[in-house]
């Protein structure tokens, strides 16, 4: 494998470990800034936009997301694609979410950052899905907090 690309793998890695300490950590801002400009995240029947994010992350709930070593696959000098096991434990009674994200990657002038990331959970019944999209209490995209 060539140096740049051991390089490039291992800024990816990085960034979707900064990902997931910025969700442990309920840090929004840390979150929001390993999306590249309009960068989206796909769950529960929707597509966020990065200006969804404080919102949503305000309603996800809280706890240690950990993640494996994603699956990456360039697809040219500056995108990529991946795949990245989750395992979400809450923290409130310590139940957990399992699955995957599907991810794209661009690099930026700041670096390498998410351009989509989807979340695909796995059942106890053997389904595979992403979410329920009737949770009242997640924001739908595009909806602002009036509080």
């Amino acid at each position: 494998m060539e140096t740049s690309r051991i390089a490039d793998i291992i800024e990816i890695e990085q960034l979707l470990a900064r990902y997931a300490v910025g969700m442990t950590k309920d840090d929004v801002d840390a979150v929001v800034a390993v999306f590249a400009p309009g960068g989206t995240y796909s769950a529960f029947g929707e597509k966020y936009g990065v200006d969804d994010f404080p919102e949503l992350v305000a309603a996800a709930p809280k706890g240690l997301f950990s993640v494996g070593t994603p699956a990456i696959t360039f697809e040219g000098e500056d995108s990529a694609r991946g795949e990245q096991p989750l395992c979400f434990v809450a923290q409130h009674d310590h139940s957990m979410r399992i699955g995957w994200y599907t991810d794209t990657y661009t690099r930026t002038r700041e670096g390498w950052r998410l351009r989509t990331r989807a979340m695909t959970f796995l059942r106890r019944s053997g389904a595979r899905d992403s979410g329920r999209p009737h949770d009242p209490l997640r924001p739908a995209p595009g909806q602002k907090s009036t509080s």
